[in-house]
């Protein structure tokens, strides 16, 4: 029987050598973009509404505020994850929609929909114990 104590050692070195930052880890990437308290909200509400328009977003997302609504549009327009399309009319109407590339994210919103119902239940059901 042969030992291969060089390959086995290598396979255990490898383990070690992960190193998860901020500049390498790609789950952080994802949360640059994802992240905070509107931004998954928004995405959710643009699919779920698509086109929407900002006065329909900014009555639907309760406690945002203009600004704010402002800011986060403009990050995902940014990332490319939302599409502004401006019409030229009076009033000036502005609708939003998920990019192609920001429809990627879809199944990753309704998979954080889904564990988000579940930790919910689980949670209620500990507080009843």
């Amino acid at each position: 029987m042969k030992n291969n104590t060089n390959t086995d050692n290598q396979a255990i070195e490898s383990k070690r050598k992960l190193i998860f930052d901020e500049n390498t880890c790609p789950v952080t990437a994802t949360m640059k973009v994802l992240g905070g308290k509107w931004k998954p909200i928004l995405i959710n509400a643009i699919y779920f509404t698509a086109p929407a328009r900002f006065g329909e977003l900014k009555r639907s997302v309760v406690g945002i505020t203009q600004s704010m609504l402002t800011q986060q549009l403009r990050e995902l327009e940014d990332d490319g994850i939302i599409r502004r399309k401006i019409y030229a009319e009076i009033p000036p109407r502005v609708e939003y929609t998920l990019t192609d590339f920001g429809l990627t994210l879809s199944p990753v919103i309704l998979t954080l929909a889904e564990w988000g119902k579940t930790y919910k239940l689980n949670k209620q059901k500990v507080k009843r114990k």
